[in-house]
């Protein structure tokens, strides 16, 4: 709306947030929600230089961790330059995992380190794509927004994105908010990122934003010396798109030295203590620890002049727990090898969220868990036993497509006819099925519609009622669903006797209803359901050490101070199977004993 009788504000900055609409009038343009007060929360903004993949998500979520422990707000959000609308059809071996949060929304694999270094659910809020915000640019544009401007990546593009980072401001209350943008400085698809975060902090006024710069430090072997050359071509290009870094993080090997720090500090004028090195560690959980040492966390509450907020008596009583869980890191007293039998094994961080929560148990039982990749393309009955010979339990992760099912199938008839712990989560619940059909109940064409719409036993299907929206693209169950637990069941007793819990879930096809009477009758308990649906969601096979299956990924929700029981117990069972130690606790003792040193069981209904 145009304020032509309005006075004007003697300060830019003042007419920058009275304006909050388009205008022919001014050239200022500053979308800014109802009730947002400037000066409330702050922002920390993480980019990365020469290359990606360097770990910005971790820099960013221990940082955030650190000001959290000290009793601060913060609400990370991650800004990705690819134009999809979200992550759900990226392939794994081109972007990691995709993860997915409780309100649905699949995104970005580092969403699930920022869920799990601060311990809280995220939401589509914390999510953003360039494609999202070129979609609402343009809605905007369609239902006249813009009151006849030429719409424009300046104001209007990075004027939705300095919104969406005050909207996410506000709905959480955060007294700061970290910004991690994807990919490097020198990517086209991240120049309008960079802009709006340069006028973000030029609106919001001094000390309203740090700058982090995440860089690299080059090691070749052949050198026996550290280079800092790109570093200082990254951090040039970077403060040449108006941006002068706060804080330079180093990522390296080795920790990087005093001459290449000195280097990095005059080429990118910033002081010598705000250039850290952040070299590679034994776990990402000990990195807040180097950030502390470093003093990073104290740095920016004092670039950021929030001194006034924090408290330090929560920071002792976090801090003590958080190092309660790191001191045991190192310390284990045996270990395990658990079998991954996935596609997408050339590509770890395919299953990043799975070894997080392997890591997580292993730490809670002080088993140091070791994963060995199994591609299952040319796997089969006859040679499962060669490809398995050397683990001590088995997982069978999630995955679309026919391509390595039946090596799957040969993977978990070998798990349950040999006593081998077993743990199948989205499409090893349904292969854990279709090897029960088949081997157990004599339904030799037992299949999914997936793999073979015309099997002779469709024991996996898409549902009646997901069918009549298949037109639509609804058909996927995403997101936190509630699950009803069977009394007197090792799920039930896994989940600390609760007779509900809330799962994660990412699927289209569940098992056929008109098949669970007959696997139920051969043996096969569903000890997990879809309240008031005829949907099963966990299986189980009693007599056998640990064999359980799941519909849904409770790897998403695994957390260092609380690991998954599903995972506490297929470590624990390995362990025991390992080592035939009588005194070694079984599944249900050790997610017992997690409880009672600490790590709190997960989130119940």
């Amino acid at each position: 709306m145009t304020r032509r009788n309005e006075p004007k504000p003697s300060d830019s900055r003042e007419l920058l947030a009275s304006v909050s609409d388009a205008s022919a009038d001014t050239e200022y343009f500053s979308p800014i929600p109802a009730g947002y007060r400037k000066g409330k929360a702050r922002y920390v903004i993480v980019m990365g230089t020469v290359m990606s993949g360097l770990g910005k998500g971790i820099f960013s979520s221990c940082l955030a961790k650190l000001l959290q422990d000290k009793g601060l707000k913060v609400a990370p959000i991650k800004l990705e330059g690819y134009l999809n609308i979200d992550s759900g059809t990226l392939n794994p071996f081109r972007h990691g995992e995709v993860f997915v949060l409780d309100d649905g929304m699949e995104c970005d694999m580092d969403l699930g380190t920022y869920e799990r270094m601060l311990d809280q659910d995220l939401s589509r809020a914390n999510f953003a794509t360039s494609g999202q915000i070129y979609s609402d640019v343009l809605h905007k544009e369609r239902h006249g927004g813009y009151l006849g401007r030429d719409v424009q990546m300046i104001p209007h593009v990075t004027g939705e994105v300095k919104l969406r980072l005050r909207r996410l401001a506000m709905e959480t209350d955060a007294d700061v908010v970290f910004v991690e943008i994807g990919g490097t400085v020198g990517d086209l698809e991240n120049a309008f990122y960079i802009e709006a975060m340069r006028e973000l902090a030029y609106e919001e006024g001094p000390h309203s934003c740090c700058f982090v710069a995440l860089t690299y430090i080059l090691e070749p072997r052949t050198l026996g010396e550290q280079k800092s050359k790109a570093a200082q071509l990254g951090l040039k290009q970077l403060m040449q798109l108006g941006v002068q870094p706060d804080i330079i993080a180093c990522r390296c090997e080795h920790p990087v030295s005093e001459q290449a720090r000195q280097k990095v500090s005059v080429y990118g004028n910033v002081p010598l203590e705000r250039v850290f090195s952040m070299h590679d560690s034994a776990s990402i959980y000990m990195i807040p620890a180097m950030l502390r040492e470093g003093g990073l966390d104290f740095e920016v509450i004092r670039l950021l002049r929030i001194e006034d907020r924090i408290d330090l008596r929560v920071e002792r009583q976090e801090w003590g727990r958080w190092c309660d869980f790191t001191d045991r890191i190192g310390k284990e007293v045996r270990e395990v090898t658990i079998g991954i039998t996935g596609k997408y094994t050339s590509v770890r961080d395919s299953y990043a969220s799975i070894l997080n929560a392997l890591e997580h148990a292993g730490i809670a039982l002080q088993a140091k868990v070791r994963p060995k990749w199994i591609e299952t393309t040319h796997v089969t009955d006859r040679n499962a036993a060669v490809h398995l010979k050397d683990v001590d339990g088995i997982i069978v992760p999630g995955g679309f497509g026919i391509r390595g099912t039946e090596g799957k199938i040969a993977c978990v008839r070998y798990a349950r006819e040999n006593g081998v712990p077993y743990l199948g989560l989205c499409l090893g619940f349904q292969m854990a099925v279709i090897e029960y059909a088949r081997n157990m109940c004599g339904l030799s064409g037992a299949s999914s519609t997936e793999l073979d719409p015309g099997c002779a036993d469709p024991v996996i299907d898409i549902l009646p009622e997901q069918k009549r929206i298949e037109g639509l693209g609804g058909n996927m169950r995403l997101g936190g669903r509630d699950v009803e637990i069977k009394p007197n069941t090792m799920a039930w007793e896994l989940f600390g006797r609760s007779g509900s819990v809330r799962m994660r879930f990412r699927h289209r096809y569940e098992v056929d209803p008109r098949y669970i009477e007959v696997l139920e009758k051969a043996g096969l308990v569903f000890s997990g359901k879809a309240p008031d649906q005829p949907i099963v969601q966990i299986l189980e096979v009693p007599g056998h050490p640990f064999f359980v299956g799941t519909q849904a990924h409770p790897c998403l929700t695994s957390r260092p101070l609380r690991p998954h029981p599903m995972f506490v117990g297929l470590v624990a069972a390995s362990a025991r199977r390992r080592y035939a130690e009588d005194d070694l606790p079984d599944p249900l003792t050790a997610c017992r004993a997690c409880a009672s040193n600490g790590y709190t069981p997960p989130r119940t209904v």
